[in-house]
């Protein structure tokens, strides 16, 4: 497997499932050029669409997994795009994470080993 530099992970660095992924990534030989902790660096409207983009939709973004999901009974509303960028943008518990974006501009979010695989 050739080595893929990764532009940029955004994740939270006390969450278990984005330090696993970064060690997956790491263990691999892959680089990691910036972090952003998506609770101290808000992320833009702007980078959260360009994500979005990457992704295929801004759904694939979107966390449900997020206890306020259902705390702000969210589970139960029909959320255009619009709504999950508004939610994201001021709430960062409802970005999927980790989000890595590769030098080539791939954008992956969530970790599974199968899909860094693919890297």
């Amino acid at each position: 497997m050739s080595k893929v530099a990764i532009e940029t992970m955004y994740w939270l660095p006390y969450c278990s499932t984005c330090t696993k992924a970064e060690q997956a990534l790491l263990d691999a030989g892959h680089t990691i050029k910036t972090h952003v902790n998506v609770k101290e660096e808000s992320v833009s409207r702007e980078t959260l669409v360009k994500l979005a983009e990457g992704l295929g939709s801004v759904e694939a973004l979107f966390s449900k997994r997020a206890m306020k999901y259902r705390s702000m009974g969210l589970d139960k509303m029909t959320l255009s795009d619009d709504d999950m960028l508004t939610h994201m943008q001021t709430e960062y518990t409802f970005i999927k994470r980790p989000v890595i974006v590769t030098e080539s501009g791939r954008v992956l979010a969530g970790f599974s080993a199968k899909q860094y695989a693919t890297l």
